[in-house]
């Protein structure tokens, strides 16, 4: 017994010591660094730099245009997510599997990518206004400049097509799980369909509605790649972005960071206050399975008729994408489709799969990936095995810390790691002894190889953590204790009985946080900042403001991302189903 105590709470200090030092530190260093300036030589505290951030008109509107950006999209996201989950749930109808499963199409292709498709379509030139000019409905001399007054909007349009899925998975599980014999209640009570979903099926899903709706409202609130790609420069994370080396000499891009960080986390508080605890509190498990209407004819096609039209919309990014990576350069111009189509961006001399800097990139983010994947497995399994099996004591703290990365912005987390590579620089500076390459960022021979690897697991250890949950949750201890009475360890009856019972969840959470990591924004942004180390996405950004072939080659490496995501989220909804979405919540 006391072994066993040891060994349960021995795996337990070392995961609440990975998150100390890999979640906790890099958010401590960035919101002192905020509060913190030197005074002949000593360290003193001021709240200046925070005040300067709403003096300074420049990050004063950067910061309230990243908050309507924000607002925009979580609305937007609500109102596309919504309906689509309340008929999915309500109402059967020919197409609904097919287009059900489009309608996560967005979720394979970041908006980072997909502003590259979106540029090629709506440019002004592109292919939407050489479709309205050769219908007559617009000016071929003078086309309809769709981005460049309107990059605010591009930006909005871009996060609510890629993030409203994470909104309808949430939704569409709180609906599944809620009990019809309330509404039928009301219903024999003489409530109205509408003081049904008014009154009974909105407060009772809101657990589900808060949780799609603070993720994707976070999620959008830092977004650095679409502004970057958007060349929407007037917003907060593309200021850090920017800021990042005068992070040695100033302390202002730090209070930028906690500024973002402080409305981020304390917006997400007061919705758990005023809107999470009450739902929750309101919300019951089913105890009957509900019953979906089956439509025909017109009605039946007057529902799918949403579905089609925001599939529709969802996929054009993706087809713009495709397109420019098959496109001759210079030869989608002024066309609706491109005049000459050519594999080379994919296998010629400067193609993805044969350029070394580019074929360099996707082998890093691959290594980088793998590496991040196998220690969120290991991790994320040692969670969840002392939360849901050994119930130790601060099990509820270890589960909240794993939770985080999903409350916290990816920005603030790779900030942070910026600000402990100076940190532990200026260390062994003041010792006279040389800084090492893996402990740079910013340097004279930065390799940021460790700190691209924690970034990317710190941020996709959620996933894992809820996946390998689930299944614990699924799974009787029966086996587990019969092995335990027959002598096995600990060790054996977690490798020989539990890991195989729930294989599934760990494969379909390792496969989303590989997938997910292979693609990852602002992390790589931020941390690569040498040719050699660069990721995938960092490739992309680089290649898009190359001239010549550059965008068709970044689209080719769109692509290649693009499938593999794909194949990686085929995999894990089939393993997980409807509790996909309990992956997406904080």
């Amino acid at each position: 017994m006391r072994a066993n105590l040891v060994y349960k709470y021995g795996l337990y200090g070392v995961c609440v010591a990975f998150l100390a030092l890999f979640l906790v530190w890099p958010i401590a260093l960035t919101v002192l660094g905020g509060f913190q300036t030197q005074i002949d030589g000593r360290t003193a505290w001021t709240l200046r730099f925070v005040l300067d951030v709403f003096v300074d008109p420049v990050m004063r509107d950067g910061l309230i245009n990243s908050l309507l950006i924000a607002c925009c999209v979580t609305a937007l996201s609500l109102a596309v997510a919504l309906p689509l989950a309340l008929l999915s749930t309500r109402f059967d109808f020919r197409g609904k599997t097919i287009f059900s499963s489009l309608l996560l199409v967005p979720l394979i292709l970041p908006p980072f990518v997909g502003v590259i498709g979106l540029r090629m379509l709506l440019g002004r030139y592109g292919a939407v206004n050489s479709l309205l000019a050769s219908m007559g409905l617009g000016d071929e001399a003078d086309p309809i400049n769709w981005l460049g007054g309107w990059r605010f909007f591009g930006v909005v349009m871009m996060e609510v097509l890629h993030l409203y899925p994470i909104v309808y998975l949430n939704v569409s599980a709180a609906l599944a799980n809620l009990d019809p014999s309330m509404e039928q209640a009301a219903a024999n009570l003489g409530a109205s369909r509408w003081t049904r979903l008014r009154r009974i099926v909105l407060p009772l899903i809101m657990p589900g509605v808060f949780a799609g709706a603070t993720i994707v409202f976070i999620w959008s609130f830092t977004e650095l790649g679409t502004p970057l790609m958007f060349d929407y420069t007037a917003v907060a994370p593309v200021q850090i972005f920017w800021g990042i080396q005068e992070m040695a000499t100033s302390a202002q891009p730090y209070a930028l960071v906690v500024v973002m960080l402080a409305i981020a986390v304390g917006l997400y508080l007061i919705g758990k206050v005023t809107i999470g605890r009450r739902s929750y509190a309101a919300t019951t498990r089913a105890s009957v399975a509900a019953t979906t209407k089956r439509l025909t004819g017109g009605k039946g096609l007057l529902v799918l008729l949403p579905f089609a039209a925001i599939t529709f919309l969802a996929v054009m990014p993706h087809v713009g994408v495709i397109l420019a990576s098959l496109t001759e350069p210079d030869t989608w111009y002024q066309s609706v489709l491109p005049e000459c189509l050519t594999m080379a961006h994919y296998i010629g001399e400067t193609g993805a799969l044969r350029d070394a800097d580019a074929s360099g990139s996707i082998r890093n983010s691959l290594i980088y990936s793998v590496l991040a994947m196998m220690v969120d497995v290991a991790l994320g399994l040692t969670i969840a095995y002392l939360v849901v099996r050994s119930r130790v004591i601060g099990g509820k703290l270890l589960d909240a810390m794993a939770m985080m990365p999903l409350a916290v912005p990816g920005l603030v987390i790779a900030f942070g790691y910026v600000a402990i590579s100076f940190q532990v620089g200026g260390w062994f500076e003041a010792r006279g002894l040389a800084v090492p390459g893996w402990l740079q960022v910013v340097g004279e021979n930065p390799n940021p190889i460790v700190f691209l690897v924690i970034a990317y697991a710190v941020r996709r250890l959620p996933y894992v953590v809820r996946s390998a949950s689930a299944g614990l949750e699924q799974t009787p201890r029966d086996l587990e204790e019969a092995a335990l009475n027959l002598g096995a360890s600990r060790w054996r009856t977690v490798r020989r009985i539990v890991m195989p019972l729930i294989m599934a969840n760990l494969i379909a959470g390792g496969l989303l946080a590989f997938s997910f990591a292979m693609l990852e924004v602002s992390d790589s942004l931020i941390l690569a900042q040498t040719s050699e180390h660069y990721p995938i996405t960092k490739r992309i950004y680089e290649l898009f403001d190359r001239l010549g072939d550059g965008p068709y080659v970044a689209s080719a490496m769109g692509v290649w991302g693009m499938a593999l995501l794909t194949l990686t989220l085929i995999g894990a909804s089939m393993m997980l189903g409807k509790k996909l979405g309990a992956i997406f919540r904080i």
